[in-house]
């Protein structure tokens, strides 16, 4: 299984705070049936201020320590970027963290924040699809206006984005709101793909195959492994390309 967001690297955000704990969820990530791993630091101005240079940095160091202890991750890196104005300016620098490259559009992990949907986020998504960079919501189940209304989501789904669920929302483990808009949206057909969004508590492991097994039971068995399997490897495919020739 390919993981295409989660927080590994040590001290650079809000997932690990040292080396050990991150090796920790690299080694749990393996014994969990994760193959390749998409590190998303936060980009949040004023808060998590990294770039793309510190991340590559961060993800040649991180391969560094998971060779040297025999750990068969394949690291791949982005991040998961705050909505906001901030975003066009890294695009026009060519400093925004990609995913990776899927039919000619470049795959940005985009937040928004937990309690609403900004005003203008779709006038943002738009302009980003129309320089050929694809949003992919990071965990709209979790997002306190769309919990409300799952309808809320739709604008950015019709206009081409794509959605990416916390395998936890669909196992129940944030809340009996979020396993309930998890199921809709994966019955509407509108989610790409799942993510473990591992973050170094009990309940943020990288993990994808307890909500890969919950999804199975929505939309059957072969899409739930497009979910962590088909759709995220092809994504890695191309992350892990750049990455290791950068």
């Amino acid at each position: 299984m390919v993981d295409v967001h989660c927080h590994l690297f040590p001290g650079i955000d809000d997932g690990p705070e040292t080396l050990d704990a991150a090796i920790a969820l690299a080694r749990h990530a393996v014994a969990s049936g994760i193959t390749t791993s998409i590190v998303t630091p936060h980009i949040l101005p004023r808060r998590y201020d990294n770039t793309l240079s510190g991340i590559r940095d961060a993800a040649a160091s991180f391969r560094t320590e998971l060779a040297a202890r025999q750990i068969p991750l394949t690291i791949g890196y982005a991040a998961e970027v705050r909505i906001g104005p901030e975003v066009m300016t890294l695009v026009e620098e060519q400093t925004l963290p990609l995913l990776g490259s899927i039919d000619g559009y470049g795959i940005v992990l985009l937040e928004f924040p937990d309690s609403h949907v900004l005003p203008g986020s779709d006038k943002l998504a738009a302009w980003l699809l129309g320089r050929k960079i694809r949003p992919m919501i990071a965990h709209p189940e979790r997002n306190k206006e769309i919990m409300r209304n799952v309808d809320a989501i739709a604008p950015f789904v019709q206009m081409g984005c794509w959605l990416q669920l916390t395998a936890g929302s669909v196992t129940g483990v944030f809340g009996p709101h979020c396993r309930e808009r998890s199921r809709q949206l994966l019955e509407r057909g509108w989610v790409h793909v799942l993510a473990s969004d591992a973050h170094d508590t009990p309940a943020r492991m990288p993990e994808l195959e307890p909500g890969r097994a919950a999804a199975e039971q929505i939309v059957g068995e072969a899409e739930s492994w497009r979910l962590v399997r088909d759709r995220p490897a092809a994504l890695a495919a191309t992350n892990c390309a750049f990455a290791n020739a950068a």
